[in-house]
Formats: C-alpha cells, structure tokens, sequence
C-alpha cells in the first residue's frame, strides 16, 4: 500500500475517469457535509438552551408561594401563603442536603438608585450571602454581602457593572453612598453576572436591612437554595422535606402545588441533557445513514472499474501478481475517492458553520454552532472505515477473477 508506483498507477485511473469520479465523490462529500452540518446545528441549539441555564445554578430549587386551592385543617382555599424569615431559617438549619440558601424580598416598586447627579431606575434585590451561588454572580472588586452585614443591619451594597457605570462613570464606586429610594447604602462590591446585561443591572441588599428600612417585617416572596452533588432523586427527596415542612408551618395540604410552587433546576437540566443526547444520537444515524449511501455508489463504481479492468487484471494474475497487490490496487482507488471527498466535505460543513456563526445573531434556543475535535476525529475515522468497506468487496471480487477466463474477455 506504500508503493509509489502503485499510488500513481491509481491516481491516473482516477485521472482517467474523471466525470465518473468528481460525481462517485459527490456523495460521499455531501454525506459528510450533511453530517457535520448537523451535529454542528443540533450543538447550536444545545448551546442556546444551555444559555438559559448560564444564570443560575443548575443545581437549584426555587420556591414560591401562592394561594391554597384546596381545602385544609378547617382551612377555605383561596388564602394567601406568606413566607417570612423564619421559613428561610428552618430550611437552612433543619433540612439536610442544603448547600447554599438565599430569600428575595423585593421593594414594591422599581427602585430610584442615585449618586450625586445620577440617577436611573434600577431593580433592587434584597437577599442573603448565598445568593452569590445561586446566581453564579462573579465579584470583580470588593466583596458580596457576608453574614454580619445582615445581622446588624448594614446600610451596604454591592452593585452591578452597568449599574457602576451609570452612577460613577470613570469615579470609584468602592466606599462611595448610593441612595436607593431615598435610603443612603455604602457601596462594598462590584459584580459582574454570566447571566449578562440585565444581570448587571442589579442592586443587592442586605435583606435584614431592607426590610427594616422599606416597611419588609419579615416577608420573604420567595427562596432558593443548591442541593450540593445532590442527585436529580435526592434533590427530589429535598423538596418533599421541604413541602412537608412548610406545609405543616402554614397549614396547607403538602399536595397543594398552588400554595407552594418549587421549580427545580436540576430536573430541568437533566431533562434537557437527555433531549440534546437523543438529538446527537438522531443526527448521527441520519449523517451516517447518508454517508452509508455514498459508500454504496463508491462501491458499486469500483464494481464497474473491476469489471473494465478484469482483462488487465487477468494478465497481472497471469504475471503473477499477487491477490495482496490487486486488492491494495482496489482499495486505494476506494480510499482516495472517499479521503479526498470526505475531507473536501468535512472543510465546506465546517466552513458552513463559522459562516452561520457569523451572519446568523445569537438567539435564546441557537447560538455558536461549532463542531469539536473529537467529531472531526470521528467523521475521519468513519471516512477510513467508509473508504475500506466501499472498496472491500469489489476487491475481493478482482481476487476472484481466474487468469484464463479473464483473457478470454474480449
């Protein structure tokens, strides 16, 4: 197969067939095209999706509160749950699993945030330092809020980037007071967010404090908390703990889901997971299947080569060629048609991808579509394989052929 005459003998059979050879490649470089097109958009989508996950914590449950729909313990439906601090407190101490927690409670309306001669609406989220974790917030300068602050009831604040641009523009923010609705806050962190510019656009409170200084008592609207290398079961087995919990605190049934709403993350990550792991595996059996096709015309082009060729093949048999030298003779015609397509294919789907990445704007559900090494390591791999099988059998074919019949062949 090393041969260099052998390689160029091939090389001008291909040359002498050339229509029948730029169309045998065709479809083998459409496949590969076709596959690389595919995996590269069903990882756009994955990427998309997993976008919407950037923000938080796929490790999460989120839980709200609501209204009773059902009748409980001398209960009418329709009341109003009411989470407050201590809700928060029991979960935190009692629950076993939890790993970082936070309760929001929120300013009734949209927030007039000012420094100096600047100011803008902006929202206002007053929260627990374990709210870092659930929002995959990265601290640039400063620090977040820390226990003390809640627990003597720091005017503090840390402040999104934009919000820091607006306020401060080129001034230091670090130490300096914002007003927010009227109420002075020293700033003491800067923060940026994966989740992008409207993340960025937060102010977080100490919650203990806002609620002191905006009228809060001990209301929470809602909170959050990570379950650690929880699995999706025992993050499961969490939020029943939690329910029973609450339920009994505030006496509605465990089984109302509209008195207490929890959304979870981690379900809703892994369900995605296995949605975009179907995905890949359908794509692949359609790129596959499409190259397969491809093979079988190279294939059955070699076919009609060996039988062109079986008087040359009879008289090199007849000069005693070897059946290892006339099936590398099949063979690496089969290779080169299927390399020299399957790369061309390979090049023109990646080139197709960096094309789409480039004209088409990032969305929710599609973005960046890209295709890694180790898909171009295996799209190789199965041209190596397709450009074997295609010429196998025509070669064993061209073994078959007895020297005396083949001269006889007019």
């Amino acid at each position: 197969m090393l041969d260099l005459d052998s390689w160029q003998e091939t090389f001008d059979a291909v040359r002498r067939n050339k229509l029948r050879t730029v169309l045998t490649a065709f479809s083998v470089g459409w496949g590969i095209f076709i596959l690389i097109v595919l995996l590269g958009s069903g990882a756009g989508i994955r990427n998309g999706i997993a976008s919407q996950f950037r923000d938080d914590a796929t490790n999460s449950l989120w839980i709200y509160s609501g209204q009773t729909s059902v009748p409980h313990a001398g209960f009418q439906p329709g009341r109003r749950i009411q989470f407050t601090n201590e809700d928060h407190d029991e979960v935190r101490d009692t629950v076993e699993g939890v790993e970082h927690i936070t309760a929001r409670f929120y300013l009734s309306t949209r927030a007039i945030v000012a420094h100096g001669g600047e100011s803008a609406p902006f929202d206002v989220r007053c929260v627990h330092p374990g709210h870092l974790y659930l929002e995959r917030t990265l601290v640039t300068k400063g620090r977040f809020l820390n226990p003390l602050d809640l627990q003597e009831h720091r005017k503090v604040t840390a402040i999104g980037e934009l919000v820091r641009r607006a306020l401060f523009g080129d001034e230091e923010a670090i130490g300096k007071e914002i007003a927010v609705n009227g109420v002075a806050f020293r700033v003491i962190g800067i923060f940026e967010d994966a989740g992008g510019e409207g993340e960025m656009e937060k102010v977080y409170l100490p919650i203990t404090t806002a609620q002191r200084a905006f009228g809060g008592g001990n209301r929470i609207a809602q909170f959050m908390l990570t379950v650690g290398d929880a699995t999706f079961e025992e993050s499961q087995a969490i939020e029943q703990v939690i329910r029973g919990k609450l339920s009994r605190r505030h006496q509605f049934s465990s089984d109302d889901q509209n008195a207490m709403a929890v959304g979870n993350n981690f379900g809703e990550f892994q369900r995605f997971m296995q949605l975009m792991a179907g995905v890949r595996g359908f794509v692949w059996i359609i790129g596959v299947g499409t190259i397969l096709a491809g093979v079988v015309g190279v294939s059955n082009i070699m076919m009609i080569t060996v039988r062109e060729r079986r008087r040359e093949l009879g008289v090199r048999r007849a000069l005693g060629a070897t059946p290892a030298s006339i099936v590398g003779l099949v063979l690496r015609e089969s290779l080169i048609i299927t390399g020299v397509a399957g790369y061309l294919g390979l090049v023109a789907g990646i080139g197709a991808l960096e094309l789409a990445r480039e004209l088409i704007p990032a969305a929710d559900f599609f973005r960046n579509p890209e295709v890694d090494l180790g898909v171009a390591i295996k799209a190789t791999l199965l041209l190596i394989v397709a450009g074997a099988l295609a010429g196998f059998f025509p070669a064993r074919k061209a073994v078959a052929i007895s020297p005396v019949e083949a001269l006889r062949d007019e």
